[in-house]
């Protein structure tokens, strides 16, 4: 396949991206004009890395950083909350938020892309989630066993400004603590449950009635890729960073706020 064709098939997630930093697929799609204009230029940009996808991102990125309406959240033209949301974080954070968790770029290509090392774009990543997770409080059922864990849950969720409807440590407990009326607006919950019975199963009985993300945080990984899982939901692997579980909780909450938009528009 030709480096056109290459590029060509990148261009819906080159779009997707730029509406999502931009705000409005009009302002997106015009620095993707740009962008392809500068390979028409200087057609030598692109081939820099084995990653044809990323060093077309990472001339985009050249672009967009090149012009300074882009450190100024005001000028962004918003047309979804998640969005808006968005557009209150600085430039390079947004960025290295999108690129980890909306485009899937590794840290590594993230790290290409922008221009600084992997370290710096898990700093940017954090910076953004604990932003983002600020700005969309809602309410988080927990569901662990283990209390020192649980404990450091609920006091990060608190940190980021979220609000504990209650901690269970059995399947039983969680679907007590949502029939009380205490619906949450996202779960963090354990797979394997102190009594023997499983987080899985409890998700699966509360998504029954109500629909949030679900994030499951669990030392038995491989135990969440059988059986019927739920949608949407995330893993994150035991022992977790704090930051790892901001940046997922911020994820979870906003695509969860963009495709209830998508959907509102489409009914």
């Amino acid at each position: 396949m030709s480096t056109s064709q290459l590029v060509v098939q990148h261009l819906p997630y080159l779009r997707r991206y730029a509406r999502a930093l931009t705000g409005s697929q009009v302002a997106g799609d015009a620095y993707v004009a740009a962008t392809l204009e500068t390979l028409v230029n200087e057609p030598d940009t692109l081939g820099r890395s084995a990653n044809i996808k990323a060093d077309l991102f990472r001339v985009f990125t050249r672009i967009w950083n090149s012009l300074s309406v882009n450190g100024r959240s005001e000028q962004v033209q918003h047309d979804l909350p998640a969005e808006v949301r968005l557009g209150q974080i600085t430039p390079l954070p947004r960025q290295a938020f999108l690129l980890s968790c909306l485009e899937g770029f590794s840290e590594e290509d993230a790290a290409i892309i922008l221009g600084v090392d992997v370290s710096e774009v898990r700093d940017l990543v954090d910076e953004a989630g604990r932003e983002l997770a600020a700005d969309m409080a809602t309410e988080i059922l927990i569901i662990e066993d283990e209390p020192l864990i649980a404990m450091d849950l609920e006091a990060l969720v608190e940190g980021l400004g979220h609000n504990v409807i209650g901690v269970a440590r059995t399947r039983t407990e969680a679907i007590k603590i949502a029939g009380e009326g205490k619906r949450p607006g996202l779960i963090l919950a354990d797979i394997q449950l102190a009594d023997g019975s499983s987080g899985l199963d409890a998700v699966n009985d509360l998504l029954k009635t109500f629909e949030v993300p679900v994030i499951f945080i669990t030392a038995y990984p491989e135990r969440f890729l059988t059986g019927e899982r739920p949608e949407p939901a995330f893993l994150i692997a035991k022992p977790f960073q704090p930051a790892n579980v901001s940046a997922v909780i911020s994820q979870a909450l906003f695509f969860q706020q963009t495709a209830r938009r998508r959907e509102a528009k489409t009914a």
